[in-house]
């Protein structure tokens, strides 16, 4: 065995005994020696072949952004009547469609913004899926018009039905305003263009609260949170997708193709 690849195999040795004596707590394998020596060749092996640690924290990136992906999609699975069954909440699509999108979002939110024209192309493109809208207004302590907007939203889906919704969704997005910027008078061109009209005073605090509540049961941080799933009862992780942020829409795509296809169990 030549020396390199023998100094390679001890580096990983030590790493993994490393995580597993940190995980466990087992009882020493090696003398202190043995291990000052290990110790020695690992460090001079690392220094002459940084390439190594790169390779390693990436394979650790990837570990743990399964198991944040797992932990995702069981709770996905715990609450899939509400994510995708929500009387109250807007959504575009067939209802009889195989996979579903689901978006939570806040219409000050600059991610949400740069995320509308990506969703936008997606749903050209794929017209069987099911879109779900999730008003999350979680900067409307901070700007007023964050919970404005939402309501509005939630007010033109029930007088007008899904395609107005979508029409308002849209053209809120399209105003460039965010962060702060978004105005009352662009909440009613949006709203005009839609074609709603002024109900009077509405409540849609439960519907707002309960989006609220169902994100934070799924672990979600922040806005955009994207999940791509089968609508089917027994979904399995293996066809979740969860996007805790802003994504291209070529991922959105690869995630539909994962929903719909077959697994298995």
């Amino acid at each position: 065995m030549k020396l390199n690849t023998l100094a390679a195999v001890i580096v990983t040795t030590y790493i993994c005994f490393n995580s597993i004596a940190q995980a466990s707590a087992p009882q020493p394998v090696f003398t202190p020696e043995q291990e000052g020596r290990i110790g020695e060749i690992a460090a001079e092996y690392l220094v002459s072949h940084p390439e190594v640690l790169v390779a390693v924290s990436q394979k650790l990136q990837q570990q743990q952004e399964a198991r944040q992906q797992l932990q995702f999609a069981v709770r996905v699975m715990d609450n899939q009547a509400a994510l995708l069954n929500d009387a109250d909440t807007p959504a575009f699509g067939p209802e009889n469609a195989k996979v579903a999108v689901i978006e939570f979002f806040d219409y000050q939110c600059v991610h949400c913004s740069s995320m509308a024209p990506e969703l936008a192309k997606v749903m050209n493109t794929h017209p069987d899926v099911r879109y779900v809208f999730k008003e999350w207004p979680i900067f409307a302590d901070r700007w007023e018009n964050s919970q404005t907007a939402a309501e509005r939203g939630l007010s033109v889906w029930k007088q007008k039905g899904a395609e107005a919704y979508v029409t308002y969704h849209n053209s809120i997005y399209t105003t460039g305003n965010n962060e702060g910027r978004l105005t009352n008078e662009d909440i009613d061109r949006a709203a005009a263009k839609a074609g709603w009209h002024d109900a009077g005073k509405e409540s849609f605090t439960p519907t707002l609260e309960k989006n609220d509540e169902l994100a934070r049961a799924l672990g979600l941080t922040g806005t955009p949170g994207i999940i791509v799933m089968p609508t089917a009862t027994g979904a399995t992780p293996k066809k979740i997708t969860v996007f805790a942020g802003a994504v291209p829409g070529e991922k959105l795509e690869m995630a539909i193709k994962k929903a719909s296809e077959s697994h298995g169990t």
